[in-house]
């Protein structure tokens, strides 16, 4: 893995192993027509898209970063409605337990889907298991390839008005998603030799105010490492916030666009809403955090 400065990097990109719309060779070919120095695929619950673009070997000048993010369950005391996510960076893409958890995950995902179908259905909305498997280019289905399949069914006009009226927490279509304990997530990612960090913190309990340090503090006791600054839909102030909170409880700064190709077409790879532009330096920081951790 070289080093070589060179470009800008994007640390948090899907692919077509979970619910991106471009496949970990496509991503590759993006990056570098870009100019990115370092990418890393952190597909949903899945090292598939990792593990792929590893295998690839691209030209020195793009360094591939193993990366993963994982839907856990908040800590108990911070509510939310959705799934608290955990960024891995750096995990063995052959580590059996991390491997184990993450099948798991995908099973109940698996699982997920019939029961969002007959939801839709029982609410007069005519969709089956094969329109939204015929989203899937690979991995397992998830809610977005139902969104897919509802737009192109002529039911919803985008993914947000598919999520809106059919998908979301309170719609016909709902169903909950299982989550892991964040603390066995994070526990997970350490063991595998990675940085565990906590994903578009705005999106987190308190994650837009001064209250977001308490969930960090509890989140650092169960060995959170980092926390992603730069990231497509925070703010000026968000990222002021983040990276006081990073000095403070001593945690690596990363960033990336959340790029998910067609799917989500406002966030582009590498500059997010057209204004994200994230360091080189970053992706340094963080690789020499990794290794610290591998040498302690």
């Amino acid at each position: 893995m070289g080093l070589e400065p060179a470009g800008n990097i994007d640390l948090h990109i899907h692919t077509t192993a979970s619910d991106g719309t471009f496949t970990p060779s496509e991503i590759i070919q993006m990056a570098l027509g870009k100019g990115l120095g370092a990418i890393a695929i952190t597909d949903h619950d899945t090292l598939a898209g990792s593990r792929a673009a590893l295998a690839m070997q691209p030209p020195d000048r793009l360094n591939i970063l193993s990366g993963v993010e994982i839907s856990t369950a908040a800590p108990e005391g911070f509510p939310m409605a959705g799934s608290l996510h955990i960024l891995g960076y750096g995990v063995r893409i052959d580590d059996g337990p991390l491997e184990q958890a993450l099948v798991d995950l995908q099973h109940a995902r698996d699982e997920r889907i019939p029961k969002i179908v007959t939801l839709l259905n029982r609410a007069g909305i005519p969709i089956s298991i094969a329109d939204v498997m015929a989203m899937v280019v690979e991995g397992s289905a998830g809610r977005p390839h139902v969104a897919q399949a509802l737009i192109r069914a002529g039911i919803a006009r985008d993914v947000n008005d598919a999520f809106d009226r059919y998908l979301a927490k309170g719609q016909p279509g709902y169903v909950e998603k299982r989550r892991i304990d964040c603390r066995q997530a994070i526990a997970l990612i350490r063991a595998a030799g990675g940085i565990a960090v906590l994903a578009h913190p705005y999106l987190a309990p308190g994650g837009q105010s001064e209250a977001l340090a308490d969930l960090l503090a509890t989140l650092c006791d169960m060995g959170l490492q980092g926390i992603e600054v730069y990231y497509s839909r925070h703010t000026p102030q968000n990222v002021a916030l983040y990276l006081e909170m990073a000095r403070r409880f001593d945690l690596v700064v990363t960033g990336g666009s959340d790029f998910h190709g067609d799917l989500i077409p406002d966030i582009q790879l590498g500059s997010g809403e057209g204004d994200l532009s994230i360091p080189y330096s970053v992706y340094e920081a963080l690789v020499s955090r990794i290794a610290k951790q591998k040498a302690a």
